[in-house]
């Protein structure tokens, strides 16, 4: 930690992901994503990212729930009828999916009560998880995000999930404008993009801190065993 002109700023990764203030966000964990018989995958959109990040995440939020970490999951939402797509939005989705729909019309994908709305296995919360619904990129924006993590005295969150470049680096700017520090588990990210995965990860290693899942729990671990044997002692 250091001082700067009064103020006390977190330096260490021990400090930002403290059990205490941090929350773990899973972003767009959902079948119809990272699943082969999702809308992406019977599209034959590359997913071969996610075969080594599912493994990675499913450990790090394992190591979550071990240790109290809040755990939000963040869903991806589009209404039928595209009544949660403003114009503006469904040209954004036209120039996003240019190459996955081959002059079709642009993508309908995780419409609540469809196979590829809910969460991929391994990814299903819990009873006393929460889970945010999104209609935008970003976990933020018109949804009760910020209240949840004030709510429960969140300084830092841990971005993993899907894609890099899109709803994670979305969110984790949008979670940077909200005054939270960042953390990103670079094994913990993916894309079925790997190019634009590259591009994202250069920008968001000059703006976020960067870490590996494996280091996260490993603080996790240890600040919660130091704290256990104070309690003993």
């Amino acid at each position: 930690m250091i001082e700067v002109e009064g103020k006390s700023v977190f330096t260490e990764l021990a400090e930002l992901v403290d059990p205490a203030h941090t929350a773990l966000l899973l972003i767009d964990m959902q079948r119809d994503f990272i699943d082969a018989d999702g809308v992406f995958g019977k599209l034959g959109i590359d997913l071969s990212m996610y075969a080594p990040c599912r493994p990675r995440l499913g450990a790090l939020l394992a190591a979550a729930r071990r240790n109290g970490i809040l755990v939000v999951h963040i869903q991806n939402t589009a209404l039928p009828g595209r009544m949660s797509d403003s114009p503006a939005q469904i040209h954004f989705n036209l120039k996003m999916h240019e190459a996955a729909r081959r002059d079709g019309p642009p993508l309908r994908y995780t419409v609540p009560g469809s196979a590829g709305h809910r969460f991929a296995a391994g990814f299903e919360p819990l009873a006393d998880e929460l889970v945010v619904r999104k209609y935008r990129s970003s976990g933020f924006w018109g949804t009760n995000l910020q209240l949840l993590l004030r709510s429960n005295g969140i300084e830092t969150v841990v971005v993993g999930g899907c894609t890099t470049e899109g709803c994670v680096e979305s969110t984790a700017r949008d979670a940077m404008f909200n005054d939270y520090y960042v953390v990103i588990p670079e094994d913990c990210v993916a894309s079925d993009d790997p190019a634009q995965h590259e591009a994202s990860m250069l920008l968001m290693r000059h703006r976020f801190d960067i870490a590996t899942g494996d280091r996260i729990q490993q603080v996790w671990e240890d600040h919660n065993a130091t704290a256990a044997a104070e309690r003993t002692a």
